[in-house]
């Protein structure tokens, strides 16, 4: 398998190099930016993920992760020095996958590293993958039809296109109708990482981003449901 490619956008040189030769001991291929701006110019479809610090000067990682997302689907790490719940939870809604807030030790970055690219690369395999033979893998229910091989979505007929978590939290969702996942069974399956209490924000704006996507009125969805004090669930009754 080739090397992993990861862009680090970050304007402190140090840190910035800290990162690349701990991640290029792991046999990751680095790229560095000292701003948003030269972090756009350098990300292209052989990215794997984005390491992008929140505070910068010119363009802020915010709006970096944006414009990302305008383009790709590549996993962001964000690295921020804020640890209020609230600063985390709007990077999240921007388009973040996880994040780290500093300073954080080495071995908390390279476990998060490994596991968005672990699932990244996955994914991508998936998506490669002859469309013939994936033709036939299809879920549907009340509407939306999902293929269980990539990322592809439709809803009513009209494609919608989803993160890799969201597209993952869904297709698990949907091939167990009207069962209940709590914050924690969500966690651990789609992250693959021990469940913590904060964790639950994490899994709230990502179900939150996922409905603003499917759903006509993200605030009285029609597909993913929460039911207090048991989590989620995917039902297209009405109740």
């Amino acid at each position: 398998m080739s090397r992993s490619n990861i862009l680090i956008i970050e304007d402190d040189a140090d840190i910035r190099e800290g990162i690349r030769i701990l991640l290029e001991s792991e046999d990751y291929a680095v790229t560095e930016a000292s701003s948003g701006m030269e972090g756009l110019s350098l990300l292209n479809p052989d990215t794997d993920l984005v390491i992008l610090d929140i505070m910068m000067p010119g363009i802020s990682g915010l709006r970096t992760c944006e414009e990302i997302r305008k383009i790709s689907f590549v996993p962001i790490l964000f690295l921020t020095a804020k640890a209020q719940e609230s600063d985390k939870l709007i990077g999240l809604m921007a388009g973040g996958d996880d994040y780290l807030t500093k300073p954080f030790s080495y071995s908390e970055l390279l476990g998060r590293v490994k596991a968005l690219v672990r699932r990244y690369r996955v994914y991508r395999g998936k998506s490669q993958e002859g469309k013939k033979e994936a033709e036939e893998k299809w879920i549907e229910h009340g509407g939306i039809r999902i293929n269980e091989e990539f990322n592809e979505v439709f809803i009513d007929g009209e494609e919608k296109k989803l993160s890799n978590i969201e597209y993952r939290i869904l297709l698990l969702m949907m091939q167990h109708p009207k069962k209940y996942f709590s914050a924690q069974n969500l966690y651990e399956s789609i992250w693959n990482e021990p469940y913590l209490y904060t964790c639950s924000s994490t899994v709230m704006v990502h179900i939150r981003k996922l409905r603003v996507k499917i759903e006509k009125n993200p605030q009285r969805p029609e597909y993913i449901k929460t039911v207090w004090g048991k989590g989620y669930k995917f039902d297209t009754e009405s109740e």
